[in-house]
């Protein structure tokens, strides 16, 4: 990475951030830390994730209420189809809208527990594209759907995955965000392979800080996402050392924005972690700047 090209760059650069809902009153008070230190760089909009099953699904509407009514910011729900029946669906839909949220990031989910195969609810959705078209049937949000470069743990085959994410902008995606991922050719390729599939729509990187090495290696196996040994390599003996290992993943994220932009992207989804000062060192290392008057 050079820091004189960065440095030369004015390109705008378009940002989302994700965030996970708190489990804990402490937990909360990072969050809530974690949205107003970002919150200065105005991102394109923010998301809340759901636990698996749907656990965490009362603090992901918390979460996303109260960014509307208290912050300049414009959040994205996440919502899944696991452990849903239609009715609950649509009841959490239109409570959504009511609360002037008009964005969603629909997904299959996970079952509870991250345990077993994925079995839909006898009175729920299927697969991800019904429950768009349902959740278009209510109101006309902006719809966010996931894509896997690396094929989803489930899939049979990239060609599935592929198809699949077709069926989602037919049915009325209007995004879609990648798992994340750390090889630049990769994700180029999958985004290059998709496009010549017939899809159009944005298709935004997801990245994510590594200073916890160890515990993205066991996300990224439950995903199917590969951690090339070089990335590791850089964490070699700072067990011990958390600071070096921020200021590390913080140059980290920079540079994979650096190398995606010139494969041709111009949106990234930063999932946070809640770690607010790694995302936001990386933003301001790629020449993104607090908006002044915004409170931080």
């Amino acid at each position: 990475m050079s820091l004189r090209r960065l440095a030369r760059d004015t390109r705008p650069l378009k940002v989302s951030f994700e965030f996970s809902p708190p489990k804990t009153a402490e937990a909360e008070e990072n969050l809530w830390r974690c949205i107003r230190r970002l919150e200065p760089l105005q991102p394109d909009f923010v998301s809340v994730t759901y636990g698996a099953g749907g656990s965490t699904r009362d603090r992901t509407h918390a979460t996303v209420k109260r960014m509307v009514e208290e912050t300049s910011l414009s959040p994205a729900a996440h919502l899944t189809c696991v452990a849903h029946t239609k009715s609950e669906i649509e009841q959490i839909v239109r409570g959504y809208w009511d609360s002037g949220i008009r964005h969603i990031v629909a997904l299959r989910g996970d079952m509870p527990g991250m345990a077993g195969k994925y079995e839909p609810h006898p009175d729920g959705y299927a697969a991800t594209p019904d429950l768009i078209e349902g959740i278009r049937k209510i109101a006309p949000f902006e719809i966010s759907v996931s894509a896997y470069p690396e094929r989803h743990p489930d899939s049979a085959s990239e060609a599935q995955d592929i198809e699949l994410l077709k069926a989602k902008v037919g049915a009325g995606a209007t995004r879609a965000l990648t798992q994340f991922g750390f090889e630049t050719e990769s994700l180029a390729r999958f985004r290059d392979r998709v496009v010549r599939a017939g899809v159009t729509v944005p298709i935004v990187p997801g990245i994510i800080p590594t200073t916890n090495i160890k515990g993205i290696a066991r996300m990224a196996a439950q995903a199917g996402a590969a951690v090339p040994d070089w990335l590791s390599r850089l964490y070699d003996g700072l067990d011990q050392d958390a600071d070096t290992r921020k200021l590390i993943a913080a140059t980290i994220l920079a540079e994979q924005v650096e190398e995606l932009r010139a494969e041709g992207f111009d949106q990234f989804h930063f999932y946070t972690l809640n770690q607010a000062d790694l995302t936001f060192a990386a933003c301001c290392l790629l020449g993104m700047r607090p908006v002044q008057g915004i409170a931080s």
